[in-house]
């Protein structure tokens, strides 16, 4: 009987795990912020949600950022009022993933709605984002994020979500899984 080396082993949890984490993620983005099933497509098949094309396009976006989170790199500098991040890769296809994830992210809370995922703090800067303000830059392996408010509750949220994100570039699907508590290096 052969051995597995510790990579190994990590890969086969990591696996698992990303299975796991997609599809509690598939059961959150299949519903709404009430926790009712979302409407189906018009003629559409089985469990197709509203806005398809983007939730397909960010799952698979989220898929390869958390099973490629080791070749991320992130600062997050804590600023007056709320932080400035950088997150960035060297690999050219990395780099276009993140830079769309994190728009993304912003045409959705322009247009309000609400993307549903493991994360504590997001359902409140989704609820109140006409409450603080966001920079996003693409650098040239990246982004550079800048979020602020004069909210005391909206600059802890803002974050904790810097620390929630830091978690997921330190250590992937299990700062997901692990419910995001404690994650991250940033004290807020």
């Amino acid at each position: 009987m052969s051995t597995l080396s510790r990579r190994a082993v990590l890969r086969i949890l990591a696996a698992g795990g990303g299975l796991v984490g997609l599809g509690i993620t598939g059961s959150y983005l299949l519903r709404q912020s009430d926790g009712k099933p979302r409407t189906r497509v018009p003629g559409g098949t089985g469990a197709v949600p509203a806005m398809m094309g983007a939730t397909a396009v960010d799952m698979s976006t989220y898929t390869d950022l958390f099973s490629r989170h080791t070749e991320l790199r992130r600062t997050v500098q804590l600023v007056p009022g709320g932080v400035q991040t950088i997150t960035e890769a060297d690999a050219a296809d990395l780099t276009g993933q993140l830079q769309a994830h994190v728009a993304s992210m912003y045409r959705h809370l322009e247009a309000h709605a609400e993307v549903t995922c493991m994360s504590d703090s997001l359902p409140t800067l989704f609820r109140n984002a006409a409450g603080y303000r966001r920079v996003f830059k693409l650098t040239s392996r990246g982004v550079s994020v800048t979020e602020t408010s004069d909210d005391p509750e909206l600059v802890a949220a803002i974050r904790a979500h810097a620390k929630e994100v830091t978690g997921f570039v330190d250590s992937g699907m299990p700062a997901m899984m692990g419910g995001m508590r404690g994650a991250g290096g940033v004290e807020g």
